[in-house]
């Protein structure tokens, strides 16, 4: 579920709403999400039909958990116009004070404008700050 999106004058339009979901294998912070989740949740996701949003979705399940597995090495996911033609979505993991992924950030800016490696360092460092808020006790 989308808490919070802030968004300005200029961003590119995305699909997703605060209050609302979308797939896991699509959006930057859904593959983070799916990219740390328990083994038979990503296999319950990975045996369903993947929907196909544009020509570039990914909807092979194993290219699917090549990402996942490029996720977790690397710290970040990229989402590269899987969900519009015109969007790059580059994605953390938010930590709890255990450790557990429990929450993602991304970032998501017209595709072409900034490349995912320019971007990745940005929002690991929001996720790191976010996951340190977390962990702070009370």
């Amino acid at each position: 579920m989308f808490v919070e999106r802030i968004a300005g004058s200029h961003a590119v339009p995305v699909l997703t709403r605060v209050g609302g979901r979308f797939a896991l294998t699509a959006t930057g912070v859904g593959l983070v999400l799916l990219a740390h989740a328990p083994p038979e949740v990503q296999e319950e996701v990975l045996a369903a039909p993947i929907e196909r949003y544009t020509p570039h979705t990914v909807t092979d399940p194993h290219a699917v958990r090549a990402m996942l597995a490029d996720t977790r090495g690397r710290g970040y996911a990229v989402s590269d116009r899987q969900v519009t033609d015109d969007a790059l979505s580059v994605a953390a993991p938010v930590h709890d004070r255990h450790g557990t992924v429990v929450a993602a950030v991304s970032l998501v800016v017209r595709h072409g404008t900034a490349a995912s490696t320019a971007l990745a360092p940005l929002v690991r460092t929001s996720a790191r700050a976010i996951s340190r808020a977390l962990a702070q006790p009370g």
